[in-house]
């Protein structure tokens, strides 16, 4: 057996472990990961430049050249799909990650001290939680100008309640368990118990929550960029290309919105599949 395919079992084992067996698992894990090759290799699978305008070629249909056809401007939708993959991935990856560590740090706090600090952090993550997500971007839009960085800062803020919530609950029935005692009477300070051992058991339930947000995350950052509040033109992005194909649908040609709308339905409902196989993961090792 050489190191490589040592190396590679090493890598899938925890996926074929997701997996289980389970068709639909494995099905969303094998769309994740054309995703992320996708965005990774953009530039050397990419059959065309994604901005390349040929106006002798304007919503051509599915060929040989063009195997999804190309938009109003000429440019190759497959080639604007790869390239999507990035913005569209990358996007949701920074929400998730900023909520993440925000809700973790506020959940187990609130759990931890209780009192005072739990009721002011609970009503903190309550207020952020009345403001949709959708509006709160479109305000700090509309105070810092369009672009990606202004959706990304609103949505990992107010995402980060979805994520402190729940680590809140969890970490308070983690807390009151034998093994925290015993720790907290050898006299071991609160954060280095949390760190090293609260924030680890409970981290499998957070990643399955951070899985289910990042399929909202791109959803919203998709439809932020359809409005022409996030990722501008003429950058390939998937919400843009619904936007720039919304006319081509007056004109018959259904690709340029559509092939951009089923990708990220399809993505958004493999990161939903994932993360709950990930809970029910965790649920079955609970019982």
């Amino acid at each position: 057996m050489t190191v490589l395919s040592v190396h590679r079992r090493k890598i899938l084992a925890p996926l074929t472990r997701l997996a289980g067996g389970d068709k639909l698992v494995t099905a969303a894990l094998a769309v994740l990961a054309v995703l992320i090759v996708a965005a990774v290799s953009a530039p050397l699978i990419a059959p065309h430049d994604p901005d390349g305008i040929d106006l002798s070629a304007t919503l051509s249909g599915s060929g040989a050249d063009h195997l999804l056809g190309t938009d109003q401007s000429g440019r190759d939708i497959l080639s604007r799909l790869i390239y999507g993959a990035r913005t569209g991935l990358l996007g949701p990856l920074a929400v998730v990650s900023v909520s993440t560590v925000l809700g973790m740090l506020v959940g187990v706090a609130a759990a931890w001290h209780g009192g005072a600090v739990d009721s002011l952090l609970s009503r903190a993550m309550e207020f952020v939680f009345s403001f949709p997500a959708l509006l709160l971007a479109i305000m700090l839009v509309a105070m810092f100008g369009a672009g990606p960085t202004a959706p990304i800062v609103a949505m990992s803020v107010a995402y980060t309640p979805y994520v402190g919530r729940l680590v809140r609950a969890v970490a308070l029935q983690e807390k009151a368990r034998p093994y925290i005692q015993a720790y907290r009477v050898q006299g071991w300070s609160g954060w280095v118990i949390c760190l090293r051992h609260l924030i680890p058991n409970i981290a499998p339930l957070v990643l399955a929550q951070s899985a289910i947000n990042f399929g909202y995350a791109l959803m919203d950052l998709a439809a932020l960029s359809f409005l022409g509040f996030g990722v501008q033109p003429p950058t390939a992005d998937w919400g843009v290309m619904i936007n720039d194909g919304s006319a081509a649908l007056l004109q018959g040609a259904a690709l340029p919105a559509l092939a951009p709308g089923f990708t990220i339905v399809i993505a958004v409902v493999a990161f939903g599949v994932v993360g709950e196989a990930v809970a029910d993961r965790v649920a079955g090792r609970e019982r």
